[in-house]
């Protein structure tokens, strides 16, 4: 408003240079103010010394005083300016500036600009009312967001940490309903899958505990029944003495031996597998294994076949633990094959690596249980004596010198077992 004031003192100054008598200069702040293109927008008036109106844009001249405080301030201050906000009679808001010019123009001394506060109050109202849209739509989206948070993160973390502590006392029955096509449904799949691994695992230790136990009780069974009947049995030349003696001796090895393998077993699982690894020759480490299970396969009426080759194979190894493989190996074959039955043994090179292939023609495993006989203490249905963690041990040794070992096997017919260590 004050750049139109500006505007139009400018036009009357240029015209008090010219020179104009005052008349013509009436007739000239007359025609400004009709002239004036933006009524519509605003009123521009001008007043005299007393403040009343003496041409108005809009047609009205009232005789009638202004009591305005733009007018009072305008004349009060020094340069010539004054503002007031207001309303008007018929309850219209509207803002005046009045400007006082610095030379008076026949009675006109002062010019005022007003307009209206509605449409300013408007655009204010729908500002306000804009703002308030935003405001509803952040909150809503917040609460939306915070809705679907507590949906698809907080409820299933909370059915998960429920579940995941039945698992932990012991539920092994225990899922969690995935519903999920995200990373908590991927969470959700993994646990179900852990608690069916334990479920499994908690069964196979079971079935192992009583498997163990009932091979510790068969033996000591039968040592305790012998030591009975020794004592009632007064020569050391009778048969049944002899007969007995080598029986508990017998059942002795045969506890004796289930227990290392256990305290072993446990020893790797606590403290890993500890090797002294040195360059050896692998044939001659199987030729002693074979050696120390010839008289076996004889007693047993077993055929041992083995054709020790001329060359030696050398592979970083550790010399007991690669027997022990061997020795739990063959004994298998020899649990599971009659008499009559042969066990072959060869030993050879291929690609790098040194392979140890051990054939029997006993009672073969299913194929369903394949891949399950490496379980640790898993037995199959057809097990015999034994606790169920010989080919566990035997892939745990194998696994730590680099190699591996696989079973083919063919029920009825026999089994097939080939054992690879890398050359040194």
């Amino acid at each position: 408003m004050q750049n139109r004031i500006s505007i139009i003192d400018g036009r009357l100054l240029s015209k008090v240079n010219d020179n104009i008598s005052e008349d013509e200069m009436a007739i000239v702040v007359r025609s400004i103010i009709e002239e004036f293109d933006e009524k519509n927008k605003f009123e521009i008036m001008t007043l005299n010394a007393k403040g009343q109106i003496i041409i108005s844009s809009s047609g009205f001249v009232s005789e009638d005083t202004l009591q305005t405080k733009d007018f009072d301030q305008a004349k009060k201050n020094t340069d010539g300016i004054g503002e007031a906000v207001y309303k008007t009679s018929t309850g219209e808001k509207v803002m005046a500036i009045t400007y006082i010019l610095p030379n008076s123009v026949d009675d006109v001394v002062g010019i005022r600009v007003l307009t209206s506060l509605a449409m300013v109050d408007n655009t204010i109202l729908v500002m306000i009312g804009f703002s308030l849209a935003i405001c509803f739509l952040i909150l809503f989206f917040s609460i939306v967001s915070g809705l679907y948070f507590i949906r698809s993160i907080v409820n299933p973390l909370n059915d998960i940490e429920k579940t995941a502590y039945s698992i932990s006392q012991g539920d092994f029955n225990a899922r969690i309903e995935n519903k999920y096509d995200d990373e908590v449904g991927r969470l959700c799949h993994t646990i179900n899958d852990m608690a069916e691994d334990l479920g499994k695992m908690e069964h196979v230790k079971n079935t192992f505990i009583s498997s163990v136990s009932h091979e510790l009780r068969t033996p000591l069974t039968s040592i305790k029944g012998w030591i009975e009947t020794l004592q009632r049995v007064d020569d050391p030349k009778n048969e049944n003495y002899k007969r007995g003696m080598d029986i508990v001796m017998c059942e002795a090895d045969r506890l004796y031996e289930m227990v290392e393998e256990l305290l072993d077993f446990s020893s790797i699982q606590n403290i890993g597998l500890q090797l002294r690894l040195e360059k050896l020759d692998l044939v001659a480490e199987i030729t002693e294994s074979i050696l120390v299970l010839a008289q076996r396969a004889v007693r047993e009426g077993i055929t041992l076949k083995y054709q020790e080759p001329e060359s030696i194979i050398v592979v970083n190894g550790d010399s007991n633990r690669l027997k022990q493989v061997v020795v739990n190996i063959l004994d298998n074959a020899f649990k599971y094959s009659s008499r009559g039955c042969t066990v072959e043994v060869n030993v050879f090179e291929q690609d790098d690596m040194a392979l140890v292939v051990i054939e029997d023609q006993g009672t073969g495993i299913a194929q369903d249980e394949l891949e399950k006989v490496k379980i640790k203490f898993y037995k199959g249905k057809g097990a015999v004596r034994g606790s169920g963690i010989g080919l566990a041990v035997v892939s745990e040794i194998l696994q730590a010198h680099g190699g591996d070992f696989n079973i083919e096997s063919e029920k009825g017919v026999g089994t097939k077992v080939t054992l690879s260590l890398p050359l040194a």
